[in-house]
């Protein structure tokens, strides 16, 4: 099982050397790779109609294919994971070539995983439709790999035609390694048909069993295995027991997960400093699978 981090995105703030130092120290400490949120815009709460989500425009997202390229050159093992970008609010083949690019200046250490998001307003701003995400982001996954393995496509879809074209430089890997998240049963099912893994979140963590006795059985059902699936899930700080990260690292182990991600965001502070500290301290630990770099 590996373990990783979920990148502080609104703590960290906005200093580039405190981001670089953030991403050296995890990669030298052992950590596999670094897991970042999406979010492109945030609402306003005293728009009409009002607003409750949780994230406002307050709330700081860097842009995740800008960051994981600012983070592809200052690390050099660490793999870099999108968790997750909303790909039907973005153009496929934008999202494929910023993809491609961002694979070959990192080497190959890209992971991407997609869902379909739940904020109808960064949709209407981007000038898509929230409403058939469900149905477009499977489309998009078929555009993307033939995008990512072929140097010349041909494609005709429901949303997408492709006459002739295709991405230079291709990526490293191809194609590039594609997940899931969502919880409900139509994103397992999606996930389990089209993903080469799938990401859960917090919400997944109150009845995880349930939801990846689930998932191994929509697995089945395509005829796929789940042992060669990629099962990619949290691990808060919480309150830095060592005692507490032990005994969820054995129980996600026991359920098949193949990657963790530690995430200290609202528990380990609000500066840097305060994460980095985080980090060090589950790292000195050293549970099993982490492994120092130097």
């Amino acid at each position: 099982m590996e373990i990783g981090v979920t990148f502080p995105q609104t703590e960290i703030g906005n200093d580039p050397v405190a981001i670089r130092d953030y991403a050296q120290t995890a990669e030298g400490l052992g950590f596999s790779h670094v897991l970042v949120y999406d979010h492109v815009l945030g609402a306003n709460p005293d728009r009409p109609g009002g607003w409750s989500g949780p994230y406002t425009y307050r709330t700081p997202f860097h842009e995740v294919f800008v960051l994981l390229s600012y983070l592809a050159g200052i690390t050099h093992t660490l793999g870099l994971t999108t968790g997750v970008v909303i790909l039907p609010q973005r153009q496929t083949a934008l999202v494929a070539k910023q993809a491609a690019t961002l694979d070959v200046l990192c080497s190959g250490r890209l992971r991407i995983g997609v869902g379909l998001g739940w904020n109808p307003v960064e949709y209407d701003v981007l000038g898509e439709d929230f409403h058939n995400r469900g149905q477009r982001i499977e489309e998009q996954v078929a555009v993307l790999r033939e995008l990512w393995t072929r140097p010349v496509v041909e494609f005709r879809g429901k949303w997408h035609t492709i006459h002739g074209a295709g991405l230079n430089p291709l990526p490293v890997q191809r194609p590039i390694p594609l997940w899931f998240g969502g919880y409900v049963e139509p994103a397992l099912r999606r996930a389990a048909r089209l993903g080469d893994g799938w990401m859960g979140s917090r919400r997944t963590s109150q009845d995880p069993k349930c939801t990846l006795e689930a998932l191994g059985r929509f697995l089945r059902e395509e005829g796929r295995s789940p042992e060669t699936f990629g099962v990619e899930v949290p691990l808060p700080y919480g309150e830095g027991s060592p005692a507490e990260w032990g005994a969820s690292l054995e129980r996600w182990q026991s359920l098949g997960a193949t990657h963790v991600s530690l995430n200290t965001m609202g528990s380990a502070g609000r500066t840097p400093r305060e994460h980095l500290g985080a980090l060090r301290k589950f790292a000195d630990e050293k549970p099993a699978g982490l492994r120092p770099s130097h």
